[in-house]
């Protein structure tokens, strides 16, 4: 009877961890940190279209997005996947959301209450301040619906979501040529786990997601988080 009730429990545990959800970007746990790991193989930014062995936070989000496929990355990349430093997706406010409508969608306000803020990215001035390339970029707006951290709840949702994180005025940006609003993205599981390349850990990592909105609700300039459906 004892070795019936010993096989049937290890059959349930054998299909349990057979049937165990993967989330996206699983394979990538422990992957090291690197800012700007991307470019387009030649001058201003010579570093490879695709590489998986290091990430920051945006390129890990866009290249679990295209499930390594550098096609795929390309589109996500750049605005009608035309491969070219001035024309790529360098603002999520702004470029990566616009440009990516057939990807993704912001699904903020099915998950709380929210507010909006008008984001003002002045792309000519960063293109000539950080990079010293005179373009012809008109200032470009755009309204973000985000929900602030004092409206902060648990968030359940059955699949993974993008996850955006928005600070205020940030006058230490100022040196770029332009604000910035939003200042670190990765991956919220349905397990409620936080998966995103941390400047922190050194790696991507898995965080959990209530702890580390407790921990940025106490910075000023971090009002809150925007959540984006993949479509």
């Amino acid at each position: 009877m004892k070795s019936k009730l010993f096989l049937i429990f290890f059959l349930v545990l054998l299909y349990g961890c057979a049937h165990k959800e993967h989330y996206i970007g699983e394979q990538y746990l422990g992957t090291k940190y690197l800012i700007d790991p991307l470019g387009e193989e030649k001058a201003p930014d010579k570093d490879p279209l695709l590489r998986t062995d290091a990430f920051d936070c945006m390129t890990f989000v866009e290249t679990c997005l295209a499930d390594g496929d550098i096609e795929k990355l390309n589109k996500i990349r750049y605005k009608d996947g035309k491969v070219d430093f001035i024309n790529r997706n360098h603002f999520v406010e702004t470029d990566w959301l616009n440009n990516n409508t057939d990807l993704v969608e912001n699904v903020s306000n099915q998950y709380g209450k929210t507010e909006r803020k008008k984001i003002a990215i002045d792309k000519k001035s960063w293109f000539k301040k950080k990079h010293n390339i005179n373009t012809s970029f008109k200032t470009q707006h755009a309204v973000l619906e985000y929900i602030p951290y004092s409206e902060f709840k648990p968030v359940k949702t059955d699949k993974p979501l993008i996850v955006l994180f928005v600070a205020g005025n940030l006058n230490f940006y100022a040196k770029m040529g332009t604000g910035l609003s939003v200042v670190h993205m990765g991956f919220l599981l349905p397990d409620g786990m936080l998966r995103h390349a941390s400047k922190t850990d050194s790696c991507v990592t898995d965080t959990d997601f209530n702890e580390y909105i407790q921990k940025h609700k106490k910075y000023k300039k971090h009002i809150g988080f925007a959540l984006v459906e993949i479509k």
